[in-house]
């Protein structure tokens, strides 16, 4: 294992901010990860930058160059595309470009506009993470796809809608202080039971909106951090990625996501822990049903035993296990090329002491983020330590 320190971390308020574009939401957020580190843009040796919808959202492509122009950095940049999973993965370069010993400093993150196109173009642009041939052509969209997916679920291991909505319930619950989620209100079981359907099992309550957002962070060798007096109070100490078939239908299972398993192998395996050692962890609940998915396949619960843990209380901000402290993507929002890193900011935050939530897990010294890519095709999963 080799500790990747993170000297500091930005990130936009996640919303509807459609007049802004995705570079000003970038150099917003690497602005404050500059403040965040004590570092300068001169300082940075690369950039990594998730985006996924540029293409479609702005007409904008080769959109690593721009970032970094945003960010005040000359360094060489790259755009890191992996559907929702981009700047997860753009995180994971840099861990992998400082351990290389090719870079000291790594400026790392994504950002994305969404809210500037109407819902049909936005779920359309989302929709192009899908297989083109074999599920784009037949009309499936993401929530098509995740209902599918729940669907199987309930079938092989049973589950209600409750279930369902005690997660949603959870996570607005844990937006309500956190001043840059999207939805900051509380909403209870009959709010998310009523709401209008979207595609079932899932009513409007169970999906993540869409987003605009940017986020950032400024991994650093331990030399450089040592060196340059920073003292991070967080590292990340593993990282994992996997991939899986792109259509549904070629799948083993439509209720598990082997891709998030075998990133949380990996990961695990990298800093030498397992998934009892994590004391909180921020998942990728695009959908209710998904951070089902999520916590089964990085270990916490057997298959069938997750879906009613919101339920009973064991991932809520007193449970055992706290999942997704800053709203998750259901609350927080998911800027799709910004979610990534965007974990990596909040889960820095709460295990350093300065969210607003960290006081209910001021013993948390392990934490974990998982970030996926369409219907799980794509997956890393990074660890998060305090440093001692």
């Amino acid at each position: 294992m080799t500790r990747v320190p993170i000297a500091g971390v930005g990130m936009t308020a996640f919303g509807r901010q459609s007049e802004r574009t995705s570079r000003d939401l970038f150099a917003e957020a690497a602005s404050e990860a500059y403040d965040d580190a004590g570092l300068a843009p001169e300082d940075v040796d690369e950039v990594f930058y998730g985006n996924f919808m540029g293409e479609i959202a702005e007409r904008q492509g080769h959109s690593g160059p721009l970032a970094a122009e945003a960010a005040g950095v000359t360094a060489p940049a790259t755009r890191v595309e992996s559907a929702c999973a981009s700047s997860g993965v753009a995180v994971r370069h840099g861990v992998n470009r400082i351990r290389s010993g090719e870079a000291d400093v790594v400026l790392v993150g994504g950002a994305e506009r969404m809210t500037n196109l109407s819902t049909a173009e936005g779920t359309a642009g989302l929709a192009t993470a899908a297989d083109a041939l074999w599920e784009i052509k037949a009309g499936v969209t993401f929530p098509g796809a995740y209902s599918l997916m729940a669907n199987r679920y309930f079938h092989e291991y049973g589950g209600t809608r409750e279930d369902l909505a005690h997660i949603a319930i959870k996570n607005h619950d844990n937006a309500l202080e956190n001043d840059l989620a999207q939805f900051q209100r509380s909403i209870d079981i009959d709010d998310v039971l009523t709401a209008p359907t979207v595609c079932s099992p899932f009513g409007l309550y169970d999906c993540s909106p869409m987003s605009d957002g940017g986020s950032a962070a400024l991994l650093v060798s331990e030399a450089v951090a040592e060196d340059r007096g920073l003292g991070p109070d967080v590292a990340i100490v593993g990282s994992g990625q996997s991939s899986d078939r792109m259509a549904l239908q070629d799948r083993a299972s439509m209720a598990r996501t082997p891709a998030a398993e075998r990133a949380a192998e990996t990961a695990y395996g990298d800093a030498g822990i397992g998934p009892d050692d994590v004391d909180i962890a921020e998942v990728h609940d695009c959908f209710t049903a998904a951070e089902v998915f999520a916590i089964e396949a990085l270990g916490f619960y057997e298959a069938g035993e997750g879906i009613a843990a919101a339920r009973r209380g064991e991932t809520t901000i007193d449970g055992e296990l706290p999942i997704n402290l800053s709203g998750g993507l259901k609350a927080k929002g998911h800027p799709v090329g910004a979610t990534g890193c965007g974990q990596i900011s909040e889960l820095t935050k709460l295990l350093r002491g300065d969210h607003v939530n960290s006081p209910a897990v001021a013993d948390a010294e392990m934490g974990l983020t998982h970030n996926a890519g369409g219907t799980v095709a794509s997956c890393v999963v990074n660890v998060l330590e305090v440093m001692g």
